[in-house]
């Protein structure tokens, strides 16, 4: 299957949709991207529907051939929805006007998600037109996974029998690096939390009263970097007490991943690497836990000196988690530290944002075998490697509580895609090459 002019060309019109789902002023442009998606699948001789949400609205798209029971039926999910993306970021060129680049696509998006779901289209949409993939197949494209897919469970929940599957299917991970065919077989879950500190009512003159009124910005530090230790582990009593035991055979994996920590170092473009003591760098992003400060605020910002005692200082954390860690007993815990270390002379406010479960499948189960032969035979029969993916999906927990179902992460991304970041990219072939994965898949499932 070659990739057609009108396969790039509706690609890059979906890449031009600016569906930043975090700034509400881009809401009639995504509910365009859902119309023009549904008018992709009806094109694809699929049965499109949009579903409205508080939010963002839903694409459901549904192809069953009928004339057997014992078909199985996949459903595949992805996400119209992207970061944001501003020329000040550090951009070279618009973000929302894809660019072809040494065989790189350039646009926000072009990984994280459209250029994935675009290719799972593609592969359905061939085996359409040839009679019929050998599944029935759900397409469930979401528009607000980079905001925490809030409306997304309800969803499922009064549509749990039309979206009865055997299997879900995610392409939203990474490969272990170019050509190299990666299942997923677990996703770190997520704990996001807000912390803010009160000193004095209002900003003070620092000469003035420095030295005899505390500075909320100090106790804020303070408690920062009491969140680890020496050792690079997180600080925070008993948040190590429910961390699943890593198997003998994972780490052996990881290592055959062949991805070292100078590797790891380069693609960060960082003068070097950190972390919990003991473990690898791969196996600390997709094995360990973490707690991580995204952001820290308090005082005068703008340039120059200005001499001020700041009545507030505040900072945005995430606990990154692994199997069989709760993100609301992981909040409770980091919220019970903080009060406990925080001195009374400032007053603490903790709020918490959203929050996901860990994921973990064994890839040897199931329909594990069966992602495995597809993705060794889309990349021409190479070794599949196995991956825990330091990122949060939501919805893949939701998934299996809702629907029952495992879900088979069959990433397309590249580790240095820039995925959330700057001039992210996409390779052109991977369209071609996704498409054929897909196909594989659905009928290795079939068999299976």
């Amino acid at each position: 299957m070659a990739l057609s002019h009108l396969d790039q060309s509706n690609y890059y019109d979906f890449l031009r949709f600016a569906t930043v789902s975090a700034d509400p002023a881009r809401a009639q442009i995504m509910r365009e991207c859902a119309i023009w998606l549904a008018s992709k699948f009806r094109e694809m001789r699929m049965e499109p529907e949009i579903v409205a949400t508080p939010g963002a609205p839903v694409v459901l798209a549904k192809w069953k051939k009928g004339g057997s029971a014992k078909r199985r039926t996949v459903l595949i999910y992805g996400h119209y929805d992207v970061q944001p993306a501003e020329m000040g970021d550090g951009w070279t060129g618009d973000p929302f006007e894809p660019r072809l680049i040494d065989g790189m696509v350039v646009a926000r998006g072009s990984t994280d998600n459209k250029g994935q779901i675009f290719a799972h289209m593609m592969g359905v949409a061939e085996k359409i037109k040839a009679g019929g993939p050998e599944t029935d197949v759900i397409f469930l494209v979401e528009g607000e996974e980079e905001v925490g897919s809030d409306n997304l469970e309800a969803v499922l929940r009064s549509r749990k029998e039309e979206l009865a599957c055997d299997v879900a299917v995610i392409s939203d991970t990474n490969m272990a690096g170019p050509d190299k065919p990666t299942l997923t077989y677990g996703l770190r879950g997520i704990s996001a939390l807000e912390v803010e500190l009160t000193g004095p009512s209002h900003d003070l003159h620092s000469g003035v009263y420095g030295g005899a009124v505390v500075n909320p910005i100090t106790v804020l530090t303070r408690l920062l970097a009491g969140l680890h230790h020496q050792t690079g582990q997180v600080a925070v009593p008993g948040f190590y007490k429910k961390v699943r035991k890593v198997a003998a055979w994972e780490r052996k994996a990881a290592k055959a991943l062949g991805v070292p920590d100078a590797e790891v170092k380069r693609q960060a473009g960082s003068p070097a690497l950190g972390g919990e003591r003991g473990f690898s760098a791969i196996e600390r992003i997709g094995m360990r836990p973490t707690a991580e400060i995204n952001g820290i605020t308090g005082g005068y910002q703008g340039p120059g000196p200005k001499t001020v005692l700041p009545s507030k200082a505040s900072a945005k954390l995430t606990f990154r988690l692994v199997p069989h860690q709760d993100p609301k007993e992981i909040a409770d815990l980091v919220e019970k530290d903080l009060k406990k270390r925080c001195p009374k002379t400032v007053k603490l406010k903790v709020t918490r944002h959203h929050g996901g479960f860990p994921y973990f499948c064994d890839p040897t189960k199931g329909f594990g075998p069966a992602a495995s032969k597809a993705l060794s035979q889309a990349w021409g029969g190479k070794r599949v490697d196995y991956l825990l993916e330091g990122g949060t999906i939501p919805i893949v927990s939701v998934i299996k509580k809702v629907l029952g179902v495992e879900t088979l992460l069959v990433g397309l991304s590249l580790p240095d895609c820039r995925a959330h970041g700057p001039d992210e990219t996409f390779p052109i072939e991977y369209l071609e090459r996704g498409a054929k994965m897909n196909q594989a898949l659905l009928k290795e499932i079939a068999r299976a």
